[in-house]
């Protein structure tokens, strides 16, 4: 209800998925969202930082069975090797491995983001099917990452709404 009265009362520029509990309520979003004419940005909130598992079996099918809806998904490593039921990246090889595969599930674009690799540099990897390109950023020392993921897919939504185009909307996001 609360989807179909903002639909009936504004225009949507763009919509930013993030956490959604339960297998019913990843179904009723679904629906909702369902002929939208505009960017959905779908951030898989599935894997909690410490690595435990914030979504049932019965979700993550869900989740998956979303994935058309949207225009760009943004897992980050453990997410995509969760809604693949594949081991975890650990390698830049293997996140375009991750991302094409995350592809054939039907979202039009992946943004894979490699923040859990080691390294000084943090590299995400937007996939569509025309390619890959690669946007890496200096890490910032800090031990306050709470919520990167989210900011990062919210800032990535803004940018779309805003109307620029996928590898553009990308590159603002990341540096924001």
């Amino acid at each position: 209800d609360q989807i179909a009265a903002v639909r009936a009362d504004i225009h949507i520029h763009a919509v930013k998925i993030g956490m959604l509990g339960d297998a019913a309520i990843i179904e009723t979003v679904t629906r909702g969202i369902d002929g939208l004419d505009c960017p959905v940005v779908l951030d898989p909130v599935m894997v909690a930082k410490g690595g435990d598992r914030l979504l049932q079996e019965p979700a993550v099918k869900a989740l998956c069975a979303m994935l058309p809806c949207a225009t760009v998904i943004t897992p980050n490593l453990p997410e995509a090797a969760d809604l693949l039921d594949w081991p975890e990246a650990t390698t830049r090889a293997e996140m375009v491995a991750h991302a094409r595969a995350l592809l054939d599930l039907g979202p039009r674009a992946v943004l894979l983001k490699g923040g859990h690799l080691p390294g000084d540099t943090s590299p995400d990897l937007l996939a569509t099917r025309e390619g890959e390109t690669w946007f890496d950023a200096p890490r910032s020392p800090t031990r306050n990452t709470h919520g990167t993921g989210c900011t990062y897919a919210s800032a990535l939504a803004t940018a779309l709404g805003a109307g620029l185009p996928l590898d553009r909307a990308v590159d603002r996001a990341k540096r924001c």
